[in-house]
């Protein structure tokens, strides 16, 4: 197995230092995440890419592939194989040990990129090589300008590396290249899609999540964190804190004019988050607000709400349409998390305020007890993204099964990327698809006089979501959690 890696072009414009210092910021994130795939794929690095060399197997390949893709930092990456440079025939032969299947009935056009001297130019390559797989191949024709394949060589010095594919990468900045920053994260789409920009673009994020009341909601926001940690990030550790605003949100309906509540709220947010980002030692901190998307983010309203804290406020989305913002969180795969996150209640203004007038708001204030914000920050807790997930100990009891039970269907609540790369089949056992997104909000319409077992790899969302759905009341649920 094979990859070479080309760095994002924003990377390769930078001064040497720079240069030097993001490549190796993105060879040591991949060494760190290649490690769990397989401890022998080694990262070699050089000044105009990164190569990944490991052993051959397909479904090693596949999930490197996968991962590759989802790094920031890399603008392609091409599976190769590699082969000592040789003769002209030795280039066609090995090139057709590749292709020559894939160019059955297709027509084709041969490009080669040469580096090092050599006697012979990249258009000699590709004219006899290319009259080569002509002839040796049941290739439909060659075709300079439409081809139906690209066949492309590197020559590098005395090595040939034939490219089997090339694949697009995430591009942005290694993670860890950049500043720390905290992301304010609700589980909607905004929040979302805006840490994920962060994340992309070299930031080691952070998340805060405000808890305005519902074990549900905060499962569900702590679901698509860890899902944005693990798919974009994963090679830095960060952490999820949980800040109760539930007495704030009181406060706020108790004490606030209905019209500044709104405004109200997202100061109260601002000043908490400024808070933990003192404590933490963070510079920035980023929302998912986009201009005028609702009452509370006109610019009035975002420079009277910005006005209570000094720290910086990233928003990565502020001129975004909504339908963009859409569009992104289903191309990460966080728009079905948005689209299922459990319905929560806080602060809904009749006639919000589009225009805020900051000696209007701070009087409203005035009537806020602050002792109240100040003990929801002091009772937020602090955990490890890859320790959101654990179970709570004074959560109910959950029947675990190692083995399938008569009767059960067992629900597979991965999602849908782990599903279709390692599907569940047990021979008569009915197995359906429920993405852990979705099982709250759909558990209810299956057929209640059925048994079902939860099941995930490592058998904590299984065990959570039966957690969450016997204390609604369902009884007709378990685990299904096998031993190997």
């Amino acid at each position: 197995m094979h990859f070479i890696i080309k760095l994002f072009p924003e990377i390769i414009i930078k001064s040497t230092p720079v240069r030097k210092r993001m490549t190796r910021q993105l060879r040591e994130n991949l060494r760190k995440m290649l490690r769990a795939i397989d401890p022998a794929i080694q990262v070699e690095q050089d000044w105009e890419k990164l190569q990944i060399i490991g052993p051959e197997s397909d479904e090693v390949a596949l999930r490197v592939a996968d991962l590759l893709a989802r790094t920031p930092g890399i603008a392609n990456f091409s599976r190769v194989q590699h082969f000592p440079l040789g003769s002209f025939d030795d280039i066609l032969q090995n090139t057709l040990s590749v292709w020559k299947e894939k160019l059955n009935g297709k027509t084709f056009v041969l490009r080669v990129k040469r580096s090092g001297k050599h006697e012979f130019t990249s258009g000699d390559v590709e004219r006899i090589v290319g009259g080569g797989l002509l002839h040796q191949s049941e290739a439909a024709g060659v075709s300079l300008k439409q081809p139906d394949l690209t066949v492309r060589l590197e020559i590098k010095q005395q090595e040939l590396f034939v490219i089997e594919e090339t694949t697009k990468g995430l591009g942005g900045f290694p993670l860890g290249s950049q500043d720390t920053v905290i992301s304010l994260i609700s589980g909607g789409f905004d929040s979302t899609v805006s840490s994920y920009l962060t994340t992309k673009r070299g930031l080691r994020t952070h998340y805060l999540f405000f808890n305005l009341g519902g074990r549900a909601h905060e499962v569900g926001v702590k679901e698509v964190a860890f899902y944005l940690w693990s798919k974009f990030g994963s090679s830095h550790r960060v952490r999820f804190i949980t800040v109760p605003f539930d007495g704030v949100v009181g406060e706020i309906l108790s004490k606030v004019r209905n019209s500044e509540m709104g405004v109200v709220l997202k100061r109260m947010m601002l000043r908490a988050a400024t808070q933990v980002a003192e404590e933490m030692g963070v510079q920035a901190l980023v929302t998912g607000e986009s201009v005028a998307q609702v009452s509370s983010q006109t610019l009035a309203n975002l420079a009277v709400i910005d006005s209570v804290t000094k720290t910086l406020v990233l928003r990565p989305l502020i001129t975004s349409d909504k339908n963009d913002i859409i569009d992104i969180a289903r191309a990460i795969g966080t728009e079905e998390f948005a689209a299922s996150m459990p319905e929560y209640c806080g602060v809904i203004s009749v006639k919000p305020t589009t225009r805020a007038r900051e000696d209007k708001v701070v009087a409203e204030e005035a009537n806020f007890d602050f002792s109240v914000l100040e003990q929801a920050v002091a009772n937020s807790r602090v955990q490890n993204i890859d320790e959101v997930m654990e179970v709570d100990a004074n959560a109910v009891d959950v029947e675990i099964f190692q083995s399938p039970q008569p009767g059960a269907t067992i629900l597979d609540i991965r999602h849908p990327d782990e599903v279709e790369m390692r599907p569940l089949s047990i021979q008569g056992v009915t197995v359906e698809a429920l993405p852990f997104f979705a099982v709250q909000n759909k558990f209810q319409h299956l057929e209640q006089s059925s048994s079902y077992l939860l099941y995930c790899e490592k058998g904590v969302m299984s065990r959570l979501h039966a957690e969450l759905l016997l204390e609604q009341g369902f009884h007709n649920v378990a685990v299904y959690r096998p031993t190997s």
